[in-house]
């Protein structure tokens, strides 16, 4: 069951990531009307795109590409990954051209020039300018991982998370959206957790990385991304549908690039598609702003909850075809370090 719940959300994120990537920054009712209604398959990203354009049909963008290297890295180093290693990961990142420094965030973008002047990865996540503060949600895109390797350990997927957001994200939102997003795949992956137990380790897992971005971090003005996850999840319940999901969440919550909106609504898609890793990836690329990141990191989730057998066997394989990936070698990659 953990193997398939590893794959499914890897596969998952990949997939949402994809199908995002082309309505990324658009409206809603311009990608009804740039693709001809409601975004179900995979679609080459328009030539006016802001960071996608030139990509094909089913290609990845900045969030599962950190994802999988994080995944990678975890396989070498489990509970014993540091700062170091994050900041190698980031620069490693960085030298691939399809996506740096096209897809890379502001945050992410002054992070990794400092980390390769040799700045210390410790001083670099905690200092910026208002531009670059670390708010936004460049750590809880590649998080899923973590709660993968710490399955059944929300505890120790916060504190990861924050390990992970160190060398970039060390700020209260950043490290609350990362730990909810790491903390929230932990308890997906617990045999009999119900979508309550999710979000409530998702809201746990927020109020202790905020604490912790704050006390080791530097802090920030922002929203309480604890308080936006409840707020997001209230407003699932009560939609209709997914169209109407998608006007409550996008219209109260926002799309956006800040932490505060993007891992909140992450939630709020994934409690309205009832846990539906594919389902969910369709809320988040139909919604339009950062729709990649959003549906990466509620399909993350979705996928953990429902594992593999939920998702598409042929919608994976165009994924792992247009990107050179496989991801079942990947899942037991990771499998073996947390089982280890």
């Amino acid at each position: 069951m953990l193997r398939s719940k590893i794959h499914g959300s890897l596969a998952a994120a990949c997939l949402a990531d994809a199908l995002g990537a082309p309505t990324e920054e658009l409206s809603r009712d311009q990608i009804r009307a740039a693709f001809g209604g409601y975004v179900t398959e995979f679609h080459a990203p328009l030539p006016g795109a802001p960071y996608a354009k030139g990509r094909a049909a089913a290609q990845i963008t900045d969030d599962s590409s950190q994802m999988i290297l994080l995944t990678r890295l975890l396989a070498r180093t489990g509970a014993a990954l540091s700062p170091d290693d994050m900041a190698r990961l980031l620069i490693e990142w960085s030298k691939n051209e399809n996506y740096f420094p096209h897809f890379a965030g502001p945050t992410t973008r002054e992070a990794i020039a400092r980390l390769e002047r040799g700045e210390d990865p410790r001083e670099v996540g905690r200092t910026g300018t208002i531009m670059t503060q670390g708010a936004s949600n460049g750590a809880a895109m590649r998080v899923g991982p973590v709660g993968l390797f710490h399955h059944g350990d929300p505890d120790a997927a916060v504190r990861t998370a924050f390990t992970t957001c160190v060398p970039s994200h060390n700020t209260p939102p950043g490290v609350a959206g990362a730990a909810a997003v790491a903390a929230a795949v932990a308890r997906a992956c617990t045999p009999g957790a119900e979508i309550v137990d999710i979000v409530r380790a998702a809201v746990d897992g927020a109020r202790a990385g905020a604490e912790l971005g704050r006390t080791e971090g530097r802090d920030v003005p922002g929203a309480s991304v604890e308080r936006r996850i409840e707020r997001a999840v209230a407003l699932a319940i009560t939609a209709r549908d997914d169209e109407h999901a998608i006007d409550l969440i996008a219209g109260e919550i926002g799309v956006g690039l800040p932490a505060a909106e993007a891992v909140p609504a992450a939630l709020g898609f994934f409690v309205a598609a009832g846990g539906d890793p594919v389902r969910v990836a369709r809320l988040a690329a139909n919604a339009g702003g950062d729709s990649d990141t959003i549906g990466c990191m509620a399909a993350a989730i979705a996928g953990a909850y429902r594992g593999i057998e939920a998702i598409d066997a042929d919608a994976v394989a165009e994924v792992e075809r247009a990107n050179d990936l496989d991801l079942a070698a990947l899942a037991d990659e990771l499998l073996a370090a947390a089982q280890h």
